[in-house]
């Protein structure tokens, strides 16, 4: 494991829009899982070599410093850039240890990751959410597994990760689903729409957020084109692409508008929330901040 320098790990984030984290934290640089269409393979992140995971050089000291100072609590987030339980988690320990130090400092935690990874940490969940927000995650973007291992290769298939959410669920823990990307010409199927909001409502998921498209932009664009061409040869996925989008950044998919319908009706049929105010508002209800006053 190639450690890399960093001076400061928790950061606050500006936009506190994306499920309402007031802070963000990265602890690795880089992920392994193999999702064709992950967006931080783009250039303007400067992640070189993206699929070697590298670890901050002395995070937790860093993490501990960097809690220690904020003058007003908050929710982290992780996950975003770097999967917090990539394999290299089970031996560095990085996010586990990180999660003891939100919960001492009085922190709330939202994490996002495609691992069932995070089931080993069901515990520190718990006794984060006696006192703070707790919003964990799972990325799900098909219900088929077979696709799913085709588009996300290192991760456990679908079904795994919706057990895992039943699991985080009966442990008392808020869980929902991050249905993002949906891949236009791939999943942008009402079979798929309909076949998520089942399985989720099975796992107890409180809420499924969408977005019916991908983000595409130089480099990414040209890893997910090629992975197109090796994984589906002879489909022509690549020039149903290039033809609709040429190199705009959001390909919103075709059926974006009519799967959005069916999407909210049935996941108010099903009673799970599907809105990024709602699911905030869900998660944070039972929980109220105060900034410390300084003698």
């Amino acid at each position: 494991m190639e450690l890399i320098p960093a001076k400061t790990i928790v950061t606050k984030n500006k936009d506190t829009s994306w499920f309402g984290s007031d802070y963000n934290m990265n602890l690795y640089r880089g992920c392994s899982h193999g999702c064709i269409y992950c967006d931080s393979r783009s250039s303007c992140y400067r992640v070189e070599d993206f699929e070697n995971v590298k670890a901050k050089e002395n995070a937790l000291l860093i993490v501990r410093d960097d809690l220690r100072r904020k003058v007003k609590k908050g929710v982290v987030g992780t996950g975003a850039m770097s999967d917090p339980y990539n394999p290299h988690e089970t031996k560095m320990e990085l996010t586990m240890h990180s999660l003891e130090l939100i919960g001492a400092f009085g922190f709330g935690v939202s994490m996002l990751t495609k691992s069932t990874g995070i089931l080993r940490d069901i515990l520190l969940y718990q006794v984060i959410a006696e006192q703070s927000p707790v919003n964990c995650m799972l990325t799900i973007t098909t219900c088929d597994d077979a696709l799913s291992k085709k588009l996300e290769p290192g991760v456990p298939p679908s079904s795994e990760r919706f057990k895992a959410v039943k699991e985080l669920n009966d442990a008392g823990l808020y869980t929902g689903v991050v249905m993002t990307p949906v891949l236009p010409f791939l999943e942008d199927t009402k079979e798929n729409i309909l076949g998520m909001i089942e399985l989720a409502r099975e796992s107890k998921a409180r809420f499924i957020y969408p977005m019916f498209g991908v983000t595409l932009r130089d480099r990414q664009r040209d890893y997910f084109y090629s992975s197109l061409d090796r994984i589906f040869p002879g489909e022509n996925l690549r020039q149903q692409y290039e033809k609709r989008y040429g190199d705009r950044y959001f390909c919103s998919s075709p059926k974006a508008r009519s799967l959005y319908g069916l999407f909210e009706k049935e996941c108010v049929k099903a009673g799970i929330l599907y809105k990024m105010p709602d699911i905030i508002h869900s998660y944070k209800k039972n929980y109220q901040y105060e900034q410390l006053t300084l003698f």
